[in-house]
């Protein structure tokens, strides 16, 4: 397998990553490997990440990874978003509203607006 067709296997692993939040270090391919080096804003997407690995390959063996988790990450509030369906996002259950609500200083979890940036903490 070229070094080209390595970087291509992997590649939905990086979208999922960048789609995620999450902040990647690098990815290429080199020495007959796919090296990924990533932070993940949460130990939840940190094993989604890892599902999406296994899904492409489940031994992974021609793959270098670091894949870490964060000191959190921030999110821009979207029309319709809620604290519950943010906090089921980014740590898989929707009553861990509570530790985005405390590290943004939230006493309403029911008045956040659109446009609003909310810090993500790792947990």
């Amino acid at each position: 397998m070229t070094d080209e067709d390595l970087k291509n296997k992997y590649q939905p692993v990086a979208d999922f990553m960048s789609h995620n939040g999450f902040q990647i270090a690098h990815f290429h391919s080199e020495n007959n490997k796919a090296v990924l080096s990533a932070s993940a804003p949460t130990e939840y997407l940190k094993n989604r990440a890892w599902d999406e690995i296994k899904k492409i390959d489940p031994n992974f063996s021609d793959l270098q990874h670091d894949i870490t988790v964060g000191s959190g990450t921030m999110y821009v509030v979207k029309s319709g978003d809620n604290l519950s369906g943010i906090s089921k996002t980014f740590y898989g259950n929707p009553n861990e509203y509570t530790k985005i609500a405390q590290a943004n200083n939230i006493s309403n979890p029911d008045k956040i607006q659109a446009g609003q940036q909310l810090k993500i903490p790792a947990a």
